[in-house]
């Protein structure tokens, strides 16, 4: 593998937070290249952030804006620049909605000037373009396989969008004009430095201030973090050792809710979540997850070094001796902050001065939380341990909370499903007793969506499945494979209403979706092995009415709902007995729905009873709704008869929604 060696770097934008982290790696680790520095000094930077390397002889900053095509071309000239860097963009996408041509003009049309200038200069070698995961949209909640650098690019928010625009235009120079490009596109980045509108350093700084932390929603978003050194490192291995044309991901597998990175923070400042931690309204529009494929930056030699722990209490340690380093930023630190985006606003020099406002962060009678020294948990022992994938989805999630309660020592893993070398790692890591299966593809916002990612649902719930379950019986692992029951439909021998439901030996009847498709047909393959326990889940429900995967949040927000009676899954009940199954090493298929059926209407009426007396609905037919969706669903009733005899104690479908989900959330 050839490597790149530069002599004079532009770095655009770094004054502020990442770029500067780079630039002050580079001339700590390679003194003989110039760094020249190129910043607006918008409200977002800070000459302070590049002081370690103020000293250099080779360290050059320069005050201006990069769509000002004289002085770009100048710098190239003058500073004979043959390496760019280009960090500098509007990113805070909060200011995107409010503000969406300032970002058309800082992320795209700066970009296009920087381009143009390389092309008539001439003189560029690398030109090394920052981007964004954001690019790539939404990640599917229940995906086990990340975006990779072919990924197709589907923006949700002006920021993103503006971030894909560029990345077109840096493209096709690239192709043009053989400019010799690199793009990054990178996760959450987090550690000192950071402008507090950013979600770690405002909850740090807040809880410094005893204010309570506001989260966007219900916090159920999952976001992926990188501590900032770790993210340099990877910018430097890129420079040397990427190559021109290509794209790559720079990414973490250790993904987190947002509601946990509050909780988090108030573990650390030894502060009560329930008091510190508020629900706000939520952004016009809030991607439920980024989730990167990094394989391809860890084959240059790239890997991530800091864990969550250390790097957030570094994070933490930082902000409490440098309070005052952004001077006054409470408008930084509100739910939505709208911070002016304009060159001058507020340059905030080497020695700490700012023209602009004089306030000081900290005022005298703010109280100051210190966290104490002690680290973070301490896991606790049990006999069994469980292996667990499918962290970041529903069931995954909740599972590792139902082992929090019992005192079972428990992991998530980290292989993807059709990684059989990552799973093998895992298990020999952990070196568990069992192993939870909650991941695979069910589509978002719905299984419409597997209809035209085809190829992704067969690799993870075919191909992915199949391959944890023979790594599990080569290591003599039992493997809870949570399934699903959508794989039948009403028919001539288990009518609608008769109370004849679907047994366990019964082969499946319904085809109507390619997400059905494949949860059947893994099933069928799954029977040769004898150490997998088959769960068959039917519209889950838990009492958790804010999950939009609650079949009750659902239906409760459709303007007309079919209504049809269905076995169901009321998962506060029945992922504990999950956990027993695995306690007693149950195997083969199980109907892992509550005994019964309920219809929709019978629902809706429970949920105006318990939770909106004024609540109203309208049926339509599935004639009706099939105009409305592109794959059929699946009705119909599961004889739970065979889980019953092992849990006598199993309450039927209308007795377990009453006790578990409407009677806690009954408002009075």
């Amino acid at each position: 593998m050839a490597t790149y060696t530069p002599k004079n770097i532009l770095i655009t934008g770094a004054a502020g937070f990442i770029a500067s982290h780079v630039a002050n790696r580079l001339l700590r680790n390679y003194p003989d290249y110039k760094i020249v520095v190129l910043d607006k000094l918008d409200y977002c930077s800070n000459l302070k952030n590049l002081l370690p390397s103020k000293a250099s002889p080779n360290f050059k900053f320069v005050k201006g804006d990069i769509g000002s095509a004289d002085l770009v071309n100048f710098l190239l000239i003058t500073e004979s620049i043959d390496t760019i860097m280009h960090f500098a963009a509007q990113t805070h996408v909060d200011n995107s909605f409010g503000n969406s041509f300032e970002f058309t003009k800082n992320n795209i049309y700066g970009t296009h000037v920087l381009l143009e200038a390389c092309k008539v200069t001439g003189q560029i070698r690398r030109f090394i373009h920052v981007s964004t995961d954001e690019v790539y949209g939404e990640t599917d909640e229940d995906a086990v396989v990340g975006n990779h650098e072919a990924s197709q690019l589907l923006p949700t928010n002006p920021y993103s969008a503006t971030k894909a625009g560029a990345e077109m235009l840096v493209m096709a120079y690239g192709r043009s004009y053989g400019l010799p490009v690199i793009t990054t596109r990178g996760n959450n980045v987090y550690g000192p430095n950071q402008f507090p509108e950013k979600l770690i350093p405002k909850f740090i700084l807040l809880a410094m201030q005893g204010k309570p932390l506001p989260i966007h929603g219900d916090g159920s978003n999952v976001r992926s973090y990188l501590y900032c050194e770790d993210v340099a490192e990877a910018f430097e291995v890129i420079l040397h050792k990427g190559e021109v044309g290509h794209v790559y991901n720079i990414g973490t597998k250790k993904e987190r809710r947002v509601i946990d990175v509050a909780k988090d923070i108030c573990r650390i400042f030894s502060i009560d979540p329930e008091k510190s931690i508020k629900f706000v309204e939520n952004r016009p529009f809030n991607d439920q997850r980024y989730f990167l494929d990094d394989q391809k930056l860890t084959i240059l030699g790239w890997s991530e070094q800091t864990t969550w722990d250390e790097g957030l209490r570094k994070t933490m340690e930082w902000y409490i001796n440098n309070p005052d380093w952004w001077g006054d930023v409470s408008g930084a630190l509100l739910p939505h902050p709208r911070m002016l985006m304009m060159p001058g606003g507020i340059e905030r020099h080497f020695d700490g001065s700012e023209e602009g406002k004089s306030a000081s962060y900290v005022s005298n009678n703010t109280r100051m939380l210190v966290p104490p020294s002690k680290s973070i948990g301490s896991p606790r022992k049990h006999s069994l341990k469980f292996l667990i994938y499918g962290r970041t989805g529903w069931l995954g999630g909740l599972l590792g909370k139902i082992c929090e309660k019992q005192g079972i020592s428990f992991e998530y893993g980290r292989g993807r499903l059709e990684d059989r070398s990552s799973l093998l790692a895992d298990i020999q890591n952990v070196k568990p007793t069992h192993v939870f299966n909650a991941a695979g593809v069910t589509g978002r916002p719905n299984v419409d969506w597997c209809e035209s990612h085809k190829t992704e649902t067969i690799r993870a719930n075919v191909a992915g499945t199949l391959t944890l379950a023979d790594v599990c019986r080569e290591h003599g692992l039992l493997m809870m494979n949570f399934a699903t029951g959508c794989i039948f439909e009403y028919d001539a021998a288990h009518p609608e209403g008769s109370g004849i439901g679907f047994k366990e030996e019964d082969k499946p009847n319904f085809i109507g979706s390619f997400y059905s498709k494949t949860k059947a047909m893994v099933e069928e393959l799954l029977k040769e092995y004898d150490n997998v326990c088959t769960l068959r889940v039917r519209m889950p429900i838990s009492s958790d009415l804010s999950n939009p995967r609650n079949f009750i949040t659902k239906i409760s927000r459709y303007n007309k709902v079919v209504n049809i009676p269905n076995s169901m899954t009321i998962l506060d009940e029945l992922l504990p007995i999950s956990v027993e199954m695995a306690k007693r090493n149950l195997r083969g298929i199980w109907n892992f729905t509550n005994p019964g059926v309920v219809s929709h209407n019978e629902i809706l009426e429970m949920y105006k009873q318990y939770i909106d007396p004024n609540f109203k609905w309208a049926n339509f037919t599935l004639e009706e709704q099939a105009k409305v969706i592109v794959a059929p669903r699946s009705n119909n009733e599961m004889d739970a008869s065979k889980l019953k005899k092992e849990f006598p104690e199993l309450l039927s479908i209308k007795e377990s929604l009453i006790k578990y989900v409407f009677e806690p959330n009954k408002k009075n």
